[in-house]
């Protein structure tokens, strides 16, 4: 290689190079998905003739969190308990919710799921369509995550809290300033 040839593949290198490491990593906000869930039960709940409006919860998505985090990067797990065998009760109640709880989760293996993929793969399964729909649901927590090659959605719904609210930690959704900036 002549070193006119070699002045060529450095250049060619370090344009390549600070291509490379001037490229952002992501850092998605599913703030839009999480609550276009809630929004779908909403939807669901009423379309069943409920009267009440379900609401976020912070307990329930303190819960969702941990279980999609779990899931997420637990590939053998494909359902509601946890890789340290915890169910969503036991999840709840150590994120300070009393009250009777259900899940539904989604694993899906690619980097999104869009609302309607989402709540079709949910609607038509009858366990988790008898949970959207049922009105005894009055509060919800909604988190999803995403990998190159898998996203996992978590919802934690409840029949009412006895318990004091508790600070958790994460993005407050429905506050000013949550999800994307702008």
């Amino acid at each position: 290689m002549t070193a006119r040839n070699w002045a060529y593949a450095l250049s060619a290198l370090a344009v390549v190079s600070g291509a490379v490491a001037g490229v952002p990593t992501a850092n998605a906000d599913n703030k839009r998905l999480n609550d276009g869930v809630v929004a779908n039960v909403y939807t669901m709940q009423h379309q069943a003739g409920c009267t009440t409006d379900i609401k976020i919860n912070p307990k329930l998505r303190l819960a969702a969190q941990w279980h999609t985090d779990d899931v997420l990067n637990n590939r053998a797990l494909n359902g509601d308990i946890g890789s340290d065998g915890s169910t969503v009760a036991d999840r709840a109640r150590n994120a300070g919710y009393a009250g009777a709880v259900s899940e539904t989760t989604a694993i899906n293996p690619a980097l999104a799921i869009s609302g309607i993929e989402l709540i079709n793969q949910w609607y038509h399964r009858p366990d988790y369509n008898a949970i959207m729909s049922n009105c005894a649901n009055v509060d919800i927590g909604v988190w999803s995550a995403n990998l190159i090659d898998r996203t996992v959605v978590v919802a934690v719904y409840g029949t009412g809290d006895g318990a004091p609210p508790v600070q958790s930690p994460g993005r407050p959704f429905g506050a000013p300033g949550a999800g994307a900036p702008g």
